[in-house]
């Protein structure tokens, strides 16, 4: 009985079996686990001692002095507070902070534009998914597609990522290996475009001096948060030209590679696998090469939508708790933060992101336990969201791409 199932794909079993186990419901709990602990690490931290709340107007014990002249309230700086019986200042327990937290007056609109935002963000992706593979690709097997995309992504190390998972979804459903490796490839592309363009406009925006907190410097991985950007800068530039040159101009000194590559005995018989998953990249690169300006101008702006709507997120979250101060600037620093976490080595930069988060944004939230319940929400509506999203999604596609395999068993002819 032969079989036309991941052999024909150009999948090896021991990869798709290791790929499925990437789907199991219980990848999902290390990160879970890292980010919970640094939520409760930092909301400790910030609860442990006496710290200054804003009130209504003359209600408080404190005034706030600008006695370093950044423009900027620290309530963890006590310098900055003079006792006054008609401030606008209080100085609270921890537990009184926990319990000042409350929501704005417009709080559960704005928390639903924040998950309307984050709709968007996959939809963008969705719509991309559909223009890259001329509309092959329906509604449906698109969600798919992207769940199970930001799932693997959210329990890789974030330096990795998700795309050989993604490259491995769109193969098993239909789509020919080389194909599926170029579409991902040049999601990818448009991705690190994105980061490459956006990330200088900021500079000129904001001023490179407010996006670094000096505070920062030493505290994410003993290096200076300036170099920990240009470090994942660079990466982002080195991939962006890597994955360009590979799909636009030289696909085929891309397949003789992986032909070469594959020469050694142990694993010379996937080496016809490797040759016709170049031949499938070559084809999908002469198809992209002829496309028009109009094709392009609708993906790139259909991966902004997605990155713009994104980043909006935490900005309608805090404005949902507070007045924020300065919204470009708390927009620009989450592009800054964004390519410093592609280095992180935990699984969708779980930790590492919320550490990362409140010494980014400190200076432009409350103090206390506001930035941790501001840190805490993000997180689940950008992170932890698609690990049950993608946990829910895995076993129906699972067990469709499984039928669909058997199905396609080709069972010898009998004789007369």
């Amino acid at each position: 009985m032969a079989k036309v199932g991941q052999e024909a794909l150009g999948i090896d079993p021991k990869d798709e079996r290791e790929v499925r186990r990437s789907f199991k419901a219980w990848r999902s709990l290390l990160p879970i686990v890292f980010g919970l602990l640094a939520v409760g690490f930092l909301l400790w931290h910030e609860l442990r001692e006496q710290g200054f709340e804003q009130v209504e107007s003359g209600t408080g014990n404190y005034t706030w002095t600008d006695t370093d002249q950044n423009g900027t309230v620290d309530l963890g700086n006590a310098a900055e507070f003079i006792p006054d019986v008609h401030g606008d200042y209080r100085l609270m327990s921890g537990m009184e902070r926990l319990r000042s937290v409350h929501l704005a007056p417009w709080g559960l609109l704005l928390l639903f534009a924040a998950l309307i935002a984050n709709g968007l963000r996959d939809f963008g992706y969705i719509i991309r998914l559909r223009i890259l593979t001329d509309g092959e690709f329906g509604w449906k097997r698109s969600f798919q597609v992207i769940a199970l995309w930001e799932f693997a992504t959210a329990v890789a190390p974030a330096v990795v990522g998700g795309t050989s998972v993604a490259i491995y979804v769109m193969a098993k459903d239909g789509t020919p290996l080389g194909r599926s490796a170029a579409i991902v490839l040049v999601t990818a592309m448009l991705d690190e475009l994105f980061f490459l363009i956006f990330a200088p406009a900021v500079f000129f925006l904001v001023g490179i001096d407010k996006l670094f907190p000096p505070e920062l410097d030493d505290a994410l991985w003993g290096l200076p948060v300036q170099a920990l950007f240009w470090i994942g800068y660079a990466f982002i530039a080195v991939m962006k030209v890597a994955v360009f040159y590979s799909v636009f101009f030289r696909p085929r000194a891309i397949k003789l590679f992986l032909v070469s590559l594959f020469k050694h005995r142990w694993i010379r018989r996937f080496r016809p696998r490797m040759a016709e998953a170049g031949d499938d990249l070559i084809a999908a690169s002469d198809q992209f090469k002829g496309r028009s300006l109009g094709f392009w101008l609708k993906a790139i702006a259909a991966t902004w939508c997605s990155w713009g709507s994104r980043f909006l997120v935490l900005n309608l979250i805090a404005a949902a708790f507070f007045g924020v101060s300065d919204h470009l600037l708390m927009y620009a620093r989450q592009i800054v933060l964004w390519v410093i976490l592609l280095i992180s080595p935990t699984p969708g930069a779980s930790g590492a992101a919320e550490f990362a988060f409140v010494g980014f944004m400190r200076d432009l939230m409350p103090a206390g336990a506001m930035l941790v319940v501001v840190a805490l929400l993000w997180r689940l509506f950008t992170y932890y969201l698609y690990l049950f999203v993608g946990a829910a999604v895995a076993p129906g596609w699972l067990r469709r791409t499984s039928n669909r395999a058997a199905e396609k068993e080709v069972r010898p002819v009998r004789g007369n």
